[in-house]
């Protein structure tokens, strides 16, 4: 029986004889996919081990020589794993792995699938990096078959694959970068770094959502899924472990894009803080955590008389567009401030993307500060999360983030008022409710 794909449908199981973007069945969006059929495989007798009677070892790590790197995936990449790398276009994806695989080249041997860039452009932007060493060969035949032939026949122990969305296996009638395309290629890339016991590093695409690229089974598959993302116009980019088999999910990593490559930041709150100006209104520190990593940054607001009819603006930049009206509803509720006459902009600055709740209390402490045109205390940190009755809550990680705002020279610290952590240098000052937030305003008047 000839293999051949169908399309059918992940909400309602309907089958369809091609891919289309609407289910004609249950009216769902975006819930086709395409699958590859072919013969029933009959069932086979087979022997069963009790899992006590396998032996246990520790896994075989090979530290890829970036300390950031390193510190996400556990202290290394395993042997016989496989790493998803995904990200947005043009975040550095290309030139972090090939940092890696120059690295890992001097004593391993790496081979590099240029799927998006022939070889000669990947030379280029290797010689900008540093020295190329005689471990590292390329690849440039996006061919499934190809691929698994080269790295049988060059005894590569480190594979990298840019990206998995240019692989294609001729015998699936579909484009490359489908869904049957890439789910079926990384099964294949999975068994054969299973049975060649070869290391494979999968770069991968972001939709605009923000998830990877492809069917979600790929992620399954893999054993280390890292997400790596920053703004563009700015040259910090943060790397994350979503999943993690041999390891914590809990780092993150720092880096500087240059003109060089990427530069690990190991100190990030002084990255972040170098071009701060002291004694302006709206400016707050905010101490944040990324996993376990504790770092501060400034978190600035701007409120502004809305001069132009119609409904305000509420505009975040690096913190999260969803709860910045919230705070400002809380604020106009509890405080009974005009805010609806004026414009709110938000932005957490030097190019991180705070996603955690803590946030809320630098952000409301900013915005009032804008708002009264008052300044806050230069050497003053805060964190905390702000309820929809006006309270400030407690966060995760208070003494990690009273650590690392003594570090950078904080004296004061604004925290919720059940939280138990003292820092010796650190002057605490508890707050209860918003109103609190604003008597701090005055008080500063």
């Amino acid at each position: 029986m000839k293999v051949r794909t169908e399309a059918a449908c992940q909400a309602c199981g309907a089958k369809m004889p091609r891919w289309v973007g609407r289910c004609p069945e249950c009216g769902e969006f975006g819930t086709v996919v395409e699958e590859r059929t072919g013969p029933v495989t009959p069932a086979a007798h087979v022997e069963t081990t009790p899992l006590s009677a396998h032996e246990h070892s520790a896994a075989d790590r090979v530290p890829t020589g970036i300390g950031e790197v390193d510190d996400v995936l556990g202290g290394g990449i395993v042997r016989a794993g496989v790493v998803l790398l995904a990200g947005e276009p043009g975040v550095g994806k290309s030139t972090l792995t090939l940092q890696i695989a120059l690295a890992l080249g001097t004593a391993n041997e790496v081979l590099l699938v240029c799927g998006e860039e022939a070889p000669q452009q990947v030379r280029a932007r290797a010689s900008r990096i540093g020295p190329i060493p005689e471990g590292v060969r390329t690849l440039a035949d996006p061919e499934l078959p190809a691929v698994l032939g080269a790295i049988e026949s060059s005894g590569a122990e480190i594979v990298i694959v840019d990206s998995i969305q240019t692989i294609f296996d001729p015998e699936i009638p579909s484009a490359p970068g489908s869904v049957s395309q890439v789910r079926e290629c990384g099964a294949r890339l999975v068994r054969a770094a299973r049975d060649r016991g070869v290391t494979i590093v999968l770069v991968g695409h972001v939709t605009k959502e923000g998830v990877v690229a492809g069917p979600r089974v790929l992620e399954h598959l893999v054993d280390v899924v890292l997400n790596f993302e920053g703004d563009r116009s700015s040259g910090v980019r943060i790397l994350r472990a979503l999943k993690n088999r041999f390891g914590t999910t809990q780092e993150v990593g720092f880096f500087e894009m240059r003109s060089d490559g990427l530069v690990a930041i190991r100190d990030a709150s002084a990255y972040l803080l170098a071009d701060r100006c002291v004694g302006l209104a709206g400016s707050m520190l905010a101490a944040c955590m990324e996993g376990q990593r504790p770092f501060v940054c400034e978190v600035q607001a701007l409120v502004d008389e809305n001069k132009n009819p119609g409904i305000p603006r509420r505009t975040a930049v690096g913190v999260d567009q969803i709860r910045l009206p919230l705070l400002v509803a809380v604020l106009n509720r509890h405080l009974q401030l005009p805010l609806g006459m004026f414009d709110v902009f938000v932005s957490a600055v030097g190019g991180v993307r705070i996603t955690e709740p803590a946030s809320d209390l630098p952000a409301t402490l900013a915005m009032l500060s804008s708002l009264s045109g008052v300044a806050l205390p230069d050497d003053a940190v805060a964190f905390g999360e702000i309820g929809l009755a006006g309270e400030v809550r407690q966060v995760v990680g208070a003494e990690r983030r009273l650590a690392e705002a003594r570090n950078v020279g904080c004296k004061q610290a604004f925290v919720p008022h059940n939280v138990a952590a003292t820092m010796k240098g650190i002057e605490i000052h508890r707050l209860r409710h918003v109103r609190d937030a604003l008597a701090l305003i005055q008080n500063s008047c």
